[in-house]
């Protein structure tokens, strides 16, 4: 049997959009003579579509969309994933499915069984467990269906009771394929081939799997559709971060003309970039906006920024704003007024120290002999957060936010100031990690200045300020960040692992004190196994490691 895998990026709640690729995908899975085109979780809504679910109008737009694509399966047949109405009055209303389409309507819908609700998943707010399952028969082949999550539950510390497969391998299936809308991080890729690889070498199956790409917000979908033997061996891969439609001969119990091929991993700081790219992409095409604009500093972070939006959006749709201070370099502004040249960009040189004169006046009568501190250094940077976003609502542009996740994490920043914005682009990436972005968007030519890159990193707003005054060495700061933030270590095992005590106490109480401003921020395109936003859910009262 032919079967092709669609590897398609979709756009949550846009129905017209959706339907009209997956049929045109269809009509080209066709023109390939493939008997068979499989589609990824969700694909008729677009995942995550969170509480879009609780509307029964969307659910009928699902319905609907799934008639409509029926009926294009005459000579051919499809599985897609969309939500179904559960006809129990117990449990959830809803199933997150998969459909088997031919003949030109539904012949069976598959439900998904394992629910996450870690991380950034929160599918059992809306949907009903799978209790009772069946293989999709189609032609003579017997297929074992399965969602995403329910082939996760095989490694050494399972989060379910039972896994889907151990009731399906007993109808004797000739093969598996799993649907999935799983998302990108940097360290992701190695564990899903493992988990697959594991599934195929313990059911002895062979396997198509088909992963959705694109950026839904914050969430980066990275593709990277797999085919594997039934010893757990690749056979072959869809495209990281592209769309792809490909073809495969299932003959008997193998997948013929392919030989094993060795799993290649992108190096990390080269998904990073790809995601990023991806996430700026998708989130102003999908949100229908065009141009971008960001504050401009001459440091590492907005260099970055306005490098990766020049790549993703065009280099004519970002604008850039220098607005120095009284505390400004003069090679400051050069670095910045080089990167735009680099880029091609456009810029604006607007000077903050005329406004940030008249709010000091205003309260000079309530501060009277009080000396200059943070106040007046967020004064600072609430006037620059004022003047990009007269840009944005002047010009329609969105405002890119430009601070790093070591910031983040230890609320080195200003809220209203540097920390508005309508996405984070690096909000996921730490400052080491953001110097490793800068050599890589270097490595066939200088787009970074190299004295952006070099020069000891600084908000510039007092006297010879550095990053190093208030915060660790980035180089260890952000390897306890990781420990703590990632790897969820207490301080104990921080302090045991050669931290330094009185180093762990304080950034981790940085960390925990600064929810607040994480709360408030812009949504933060995830790149990392644990990122700031959805996926990590703190209380901003609580006491515990504070």
């Amino acid at each position: 049997m032919k079967i092709a895998l669609a590897q398609l990026n979709y756009h949550i709640g846009n129905f017209d959009a959706n339907k009209a690729k997956i049929l045109k995908a269809i009509d080209e899975a066709k023109k390939l003579g493939a008997e068979l085109v499989v589609f990824a979780e969700l694909a008729v809504c677009g995942y995550p579509p969170r509480d879009f679910l609780e509307f029964d109008e969307f659910i009928d737009m699902c319905e609907q969309s799934i008639r409509e694509i029926a009926a294009s399966c005459t000579d051919i047949a499809a599985i897609i994933g969309a939500p179904s109405r559960n006809s129990d009055a117990k449990g959830k209303d809803l199933f997150n499915s998969a459909y088997f389409l031919e003949a030109g309507k539904v012949q069976q819908v598959v439900h998904k069984a394992l629910l996450p609700t870690y991380d950034v998943f929160d599918e059992y707010r809306y949907f009903e467990p799978a209790r009772n399952f069946s293989c999709v028969d189609y032609k003579g082949l017997k297929i074992a269906l399965t969602i995403c999550e329910d082939l996760w539950n095989i490694n050494d510390n399972p989060l379910y009771v039972s896994s889907p497969m151990d009731i399906l391998v007993l109808e004797d299936p000739e093969l598996m394929i799993n649907i999935a809308a799983s998302p990108f991080s940097y360290k992701h890729d190695d564990d899903r081939v493992k988990v697959l690889s594991d599934n195929c070498r313990k059911y002895g199956l062979p396997m198509l799997y088909v992963n959705q790409v694109g950026a839904q917000t914050e969430l980066i979908f990275d593709g990277g559709s797999f085919v594997f033997d039934k010893d757990g061996e690749m056979l072959d891969q869809l495209p990281y971060f592209e769309e792809d439609i490909r073809m495969f001969h299932f003959d008997g119990s193998v997948i013929s003309g392919l030989s094993p091929v060795p799993y290649v991993p992108l190096p990390d700081i080269e998904q990073i970039h790809k995601g990023l790219l991806l996430g700026i992409k998708d989130y102003f095409t999908k949100s229908g906006f065009t141009k971008a604009v960001l504050g401009l500093s001459g440091g590492i972070d907005s260099a970055v920024v306005c490098a990766l939006a020049a790549e993703a959006l065009g280099a004519a749709n970002v604008t850039a704003v220098l607005m120095p201070s009284r505390f400004s370099t003069d090679h400051s502004i050069q670095d910045a007024l080089d990167l735009v040249n680099n880029l091609g960009c456009q810029h604006h040189i607007v000077p903050i120290q005329e406004a940030v004169a008249a709010f000091e006046h205003m309260l000079e009568p309530a501060f009277a002999g009080l000396p200059f501190n943070i106040a007046e250094e967020n004064i600072q940077a609430r006037a620059r957060g004022l003047i990009v976003m007269a840009f944005s609502n002047k010009f329609g542009y969105i405002l890119l936010n430009t601070s790093n996740k070591s910031e983040c994490a230890v609320g080195y920043g200003t809220l209203y100031g540097d920390m508005c914005g309508a996405i984070a682009v690096i909000g996921d990436v730490y400052k080491t990690q953001v110097y490793e972005l800068a050599n890589y968007i270097n490595r066939e030519k200088e787009v970074i200045p190299l004295n952006s890159i070099v020069k000891p990193p600084s908000a510039e707003l007092r006297p010879d300020q550095r990053d190093s005054d208030s915060l660790p060495d980035y180089d260890v700061l952000d390897r306890l960040l990781f420990e703590y933030v990632e790897q969820r270590k207490s301080s104990r095992q921080l302090i045991a692992e050669g931290f330094e005590e009185t180093m762990v106490k304080r950034v981790i109480k940085l960390v925990n004190s600064a929810e607040f401003k994480r709360y408030q921020t812009p949504p933060i395109l995830r790149v990392s196994p644990k990122a700031f936003g959805m996926g990590r859910r703190m209380p901003i009262v609580g006491k515990y490691l504070s």
